[in-house]
């Protein structure tokens, strides 16, 4: 498994984690970068599966 899914994976999991709190407090810019680090991890989460498709696993 590459990295990148992995590092993506996290960011996403931190994402929904901001997204929560940001909800729960009515803090609208936390929630914001919450759903921003989602998208960023779903990104680096495809990259990361193009490359072990790239490298047959």
């Amino acid at each position: 498994m590459d990295k990148d899914r992995v590092e993506g994976s996290t960011t996403n999991l931190g994402g929904k984690v901001k997204e929560g709190a940001g909800k729960l407090t009515g803090d609208e810019k936390l929630k914001n970068e919450g759903l921003a680090d989602q998208v960023k991890g779903k990104v680096q989460n495809a990259v990361g599966s193009v490359k072990d498709a790239l490298k047959g696993k």
